[in-house]
């Protein structure tokens, strides 16, 4: 039987959802197929999954600051002043390690 060709293989998604009161997000990374047990195939599989979620979290960074800047422009335009502090508390600003 020969191989299925790439176009078939199952995909594998990396995904979060960000829901709040006004609005919904959904962040998707599509991954290679980890249909085999080859070290070689595993590895790079490991490996995009590590970008994948690298870029996942630089995403959902990015739409959160987005967010918490135009809620502070909503809240100026109001005349209220805005604690950056409670603000990230709020949108559970995260701090990713670097590997050295």
């Amino acid at each position: 039987m020969a191989p299925a060709p790439d176009s078939l293989k199952p995909t594998t998604c990396l995904e979060a959802t960000y829901t709040s009161l006004t609005s919904s997000e959904t962040f998707t990374h599509t991954l290679p197929s980890a249909s085999t047990t080859s070290t070689k195939e595993k590895t790079a599989y490991l490996s995009a999954l590590r970008r994948s979620v690298v870029k996942l979290q630089e995403d959902i960074n990015g739409f959160l600051t987005t967010k918490m800047e135009e809620d502070k422009a909503l809240a100026a335009s109001a005349g209220v002043k805005v604690d950056d502090k409670a603000e990230e508390d709020n949108y559970g600003e995260e701090r990713v390690e670097e590997e050295g």
